[in-house]
């Protein structure tokens, strides 16, 4: 006898639009609260703040390293859908130049959240090295694009944005390390552009000459 063919699997259900409503209020409460109280953030202050019950916030996220590590892969995954924005909305080499500083913000946002993130099981550099690729990758397409578009030089190698920039978290406890680092951007727009003279140029300070 022929073989009956099995029903196709039904699709996997979608979250609630409640349950979705929770989770990115939880998530958004939980950056406040890790970046306040840092290590000694209380999952049971992160649920009242949220308007939720302690079981809800545990439905969502089972243990406080679960938490704390989704709080940091949101934060990637909405730095890496704003270079897609941007892309989409602005000239290439402005959308560039708009992500990179967006890119400083979030090194700033995340030195504030170390402490939380240091007490996740393998430390906080688990949870960044477990995201270096989706930043990597805005990186590159965002440079590919300010290339392919003339703005930059077709030697420009975007790895190496990728080091100048990604090099920065490592000069954060350095006073105005952030404003260093935005004028580190413009450098290397500078640096790599096709144009003799480009927007972002920056400008040199002119020594009064002796007559």
């Amino acid at each position: 006898m022929p073989k009956k063919k099995l029903p196709p699997s039904p699709p996997a259900r979608k979250p609630r639009a409640d349950a979705q409503r929770n989770r990115e209020q939880i998530l958004e409460v939980a950056k406040e609260v890790f970046t306040r109280d840092g290590a000694a953030a209380s999952l049971d202050e992160i649920a009242r703040q949220a308007r939720i019950g302690p079981g809800t916030l545990y439905r969502h996220f089972a243990t406080r390293d679960t938490l704390i590590e989704a709080v940091y892969r949101s934060e990637v995954e909405k730095l890496a859908a704003a270079e897609q924005r941007f892309a989409a909305n602005m000239p290439p080499l402005e959308a560039l130049r708009a992500w990179m500083l967006l890119f400083i913000d979030h090194v700033s946002g995340k030195k504030l959240i170390i402490p939380a993130m240091d007490t996740v099981a393998g430390g906080s550099m688990r949870l960044i090295e477990g995201s270096r690729s989706l930043i990597h990758t805005a990186f590159v397409a965002s440079v590919k694009r300010a290339i392919a578009s003339g703005d930059l030089r077709p030697d420009t190698d975007p790895n190496d944005f990728v080091r100048a920039l990604v090099g920065v978290f490592h000069t954060t406890a350095l006073p105005g390390w952030e404003s260093s680092a935005r004028r580190i951007v413009d450098i290397l727009i500078a640096g790599s552009s096709s144009m003799p003279k480009h927007p972002y140029a920056v400008p040199r300070t002119q020594k009064n000459s002796r007559s």
